[in-house]
């Protein structure tokens, strides 16, 4: 049964809600690996440098993470617009809403990911 109109309208409000807390937190972390970057230099010991360098890996990491869904959601809150959210981008069979709720910015069903995760489409 495809997605009601209120229902459509609550998940792009959670989808705009998830971005703007990603968005935030890709700025806090921009901003922490910047500071990072203007103390390289002064660590006293190696091993400081050797963590900062680690600590600084991780952060590059969780953006790469989050610019990923980021992009997901940018997609999902595009399907809204066009009036396919909630439809999957491979079969264009219907996304079960208890996979919108526990995922609001999937364009696939399960099966779709998985396959698609898998190389086999």
């Amino acid at each position: 049964m495809p997605l009601k109109k209120n229902e459509i309208q609550k998940f792009k409000t959670r989808l705009l809600e998830l971005r703007q807390k990603i968005t935030h937190t890709l700025s806090e972390t921009q901003q922490e690996v910047k500071r990072q970057d203007e103390s390289t230099g002064y660590s006293q010991h190696q091993a400081d440098q050797g963590t900062d360098d680690f600590d600084r890996t991780i952060n590059l990491e969780l953006t790469q993470a989050e610019m990923h869904i980021l992009r997901q959601i940018d997609h999902a809150l595009e399907k809204v617009e066009e009036g396919t959210y909630g439809i999957c981008d491979i079969t264009q069979e219907e996304i079960p809403l208890r996979r919108l709720e526990a995922l609001p910015y999937a364009s696939m069903t399960v099966e779709s990911q998985d396959k698609f995760e898998k190389g086999l489409l």
